[in-house]
Parts: C-alpha cells; sequence; structure tokens
C-alpha cells in the first residue's frame, strides 16, 4: 500500500498520516506493525526547530524515528520490510533540500532512486508533501523550479500510489483509492 496525502501548510494532512500508519499498524491483529517515521527536515532557524519540536512531541515514542534529508530511496531500501509502514514527512521539504544542494544534478538522481525503491517496497509507505501549486506562480527562479518540481513529483508519485488524499481544514478529499484498507 503506497499512499500520498497532500495539502497546504497546517492543513491537518500530518494528523491525517499519523493516524493512518496507526490503523496500518494494527490492520492485522495478529502481527503489529512497526511504524518507522522518516524525517525529511533540517533546522535552519528557531521557527523550523518549533515546527519540528511540535512533530516531536505528538509522535508516539515507540515508533522508530529515521533523519534523513536526502537519501530517501536508501532508507526505503534499508527499511524495505512488509511488516512495516513507513511514514515520510515532508516529500516538499526533501525537494527543498535536494534543490538547494550544491550537486545541481542530485535531485533527478535521487528521485529516480527514490521511485525505483517506491515501486519495490513491501512495506506500507504513507508519504506527506504540501502541495504548493495552486496559487500564485512565484516570482523567484528557485522558487519557481519548487513549484514545478514538486508539481512533477506529485504526478509521478500519483501514478504509483494506492490512495492520494487532498487534506483542507482538516478534511480529506479522497482523490485515488485503488484498495482500502482502512475499511
Amino acid at each position: 500500500m503506497i499512499e500520498l496525502i497532500l495539502g497546504g501548510a497546517r492543513s491537518g494532512k500530518s494528523t491525517l498520516a499519523e493516524s493512518r500508519a496507526a490503523l496500518l499498524s494494527r490492520a492485522d491483529p495478529a502481527s503489529k506493525k512497526k511504524i518507522i517515521y522518516i524525517a525529511t527536515a533540517t533546522v535552519h532557524d528557531n521557527e523550523m526547530a518549533e515546527r519540528i519540536k511540535h512533530h516531536q512531541l505528538r509522535r508516539p515514542v515507540e515508533w522508530q524515528l529515521v533523519e534523513e534529508p536526502i537519501k530517501l530511496a536508501e532508507v526505503l531500501e534499508a527499511n524495505n520490510q512488509s511488516d512495516s509502514v513507513l511514514l515520510i514527512e515532508c516529500l516538499t521539504l526533501w525537494l527543498t533540500n535536494l534543490l538547494c544542494h550544491s550537486d545541481v544534478k542530485l535531485f533527478e538522481q535521487e528521485k529516480e532512486k527514490f521511485i525505483l525503491q517506491l515501486k519495490k517496497s513491501q512495506a506500507d509507505i504513507i508519504m506527506v508533501s504540501n502541495e504548493t501549486g495552486m496559487g500564485v506562480v512565484p516570482m523567484g527562479e528557485l522558487s519557481r523550479r519548487y513549484v514545478d518540481e514538486a508539481g512533477f513529483l506529485h504526478q509521478d508519485l500519483a501514478k504509483i500510489s494506492d490512495r492520494v488524499s487532498l487534506v483542507i481544514a482538516g478534511l480529506e478529499q479522497v482523490i485515488k483509492n485503488t484498495g482500502d484498507k482502512y475499511d
């Protein structure tokens, strides 16, 4: 099961993703799946530190944490087990880390490897990402590239996802559902 949850800032997408991970973890009463929270954020200022702290305080202590701002494909490969739920938070922060990296070819390389690992995964995967393409076209070149690349990434991920949701004001709108494990 691969799920993509999109939404704006403070839309409720993280809360939805965390509840989905908990549901998948206990979907089979005979074997509780372990939840691995994959965090892509890096601390650049006090505001981001507060956002990270907010997420940390909300997460159950029994969830495993992997912090990886760049090499998501390697984390997926290392945790490719059917007894796992991988919650990736957040793809747009990962995208930012890659687009701002000194190696200009790194984004395309890591994106390709990430999508390949998703297709190979035996774990349940929940991905969280900010939907940024619904507003004004940004004026700066890097900002426009970011919005464009996020849109292309979301399209690629939606194609291989079993479920895609958009969260607005804490309410989920299911866009794609090819087999629900939540019923």
